[in-house]
């Protein structure tokens, strides 16, 4: 009879699947999640974001703890197989397919403004009481920032396959280094805006579409931070790193809802 057995390591198993073993972090991812969700309602009705401070740091101990195991399971114990790859793959498809609806959603409430205005904005577009952010100084500034980043991790992809540690490395610091400066210079861009995301229904879908994609470009600079790391402790090989390619997926996904974000918010919204 064919053994049928599964463990990790060097349990004998007659299959090429990895029956994961039981984890608390999908609970406790879920009730971060929903702290953090929570508490920037509980933020943007009241002020109080106690809430969402323990959200989002629960949320960071999950993102550490899960991937701490994920990473364990396919470097030290060899149980990502090309089926288990596979598997990862269409997850992480899926994911980014989610992620695209949850921005849809931002570009729906800004076209629905946009294109039917109404009394509270004088019926035209953009209110014309708002002195808007100018789409060719920082924004486009960003834009060459992002689609320079896209190469660089494209790079570092192309280098890896062809097992050139070196220029992983460095295409991977350089990614990092170039998402760390398009948050900075979103953050100088908010602090020196001339409204408030109070102030109307285009603040609102401005801070929300932005925003929440800083928030992505955060969360992808992170994750690169940790491929550069394994990186640099040789932990990716060329038939086997599909936490990169996970990373890359990511970062090109955020690349283009910037796009989509500088032509149709910044560049038409805002003419």
């Amino acid at each position: 009879m064919t053994d049928l057995s599964h463990g990790n390591g060097g349990d004998a198993k007659g299959h090429d699947y990895h029956l994961v073993n039981p984890s608390p972090w999908p609970i406790v991812g879920a009730l971060a999640g929903g702290l953090l969700l929570g508490g920037a309602v509980l933020y943007f009705h009241s002020d109080q974001y106690w809430l969402m401070i323990v959200g989002f740091a629960l949320t960071i101990i999950t993102m550490r703890g899960w991937w701490k195991e994920v990473v364990r399971e396919g470097h030290e114990l060899g149980d990502h197989t090309s089926v288990v790859q596979r598997g990862l793959r269409f997850g992480m498809i899926l994911f980014i397919a989610s992620e695209v609806m949850f921005f849809a959603a931002f570009f729906w409430a800004f076209f629905n403004a946009a294109l039917m205005p109404t009394e509270a904005t004088s019926f035209t577009w953009p209110p014309p009481d708002l002195e808007l952010v100018p789409a060719w100084e920082l924004p486009f500034l960003n834009t060459l920032i992002l689609l320079t980043s896209g190469v660089t991790v494209t790079w570092a992809h192309h280098a890896l396959r062809h097992n050139n540690q070196k220029h992983t490395v460095i295409g991977l610091a350089l990614t990092v280094a170039l998402g760390i400066l398009f948050l900075c210079i979103q953050g100088y861009e908010y602090a020196h805006a001339a409204f408030g995301f109070r102030e109307g229904i285009y603040p609102s879908t401005f801070y929300m579409a932005t925003g929440f994609h800083g928030f992505h470009v955060t969360v992808g600079t992170i994750f690169l931070i940790v491929c550069l790391i394994r990186a640099m402790k040789g932990q990716f090989k060329p038939n086997q790193h599909i936490g990169f390619e996970a990373a890359a997926w990511y970062w090109h996904f955020v690349d283009v809802v910037w796009l989509f974000l500088f032509i149709w918010v910044y560049w038409w919204g805002g003419s």
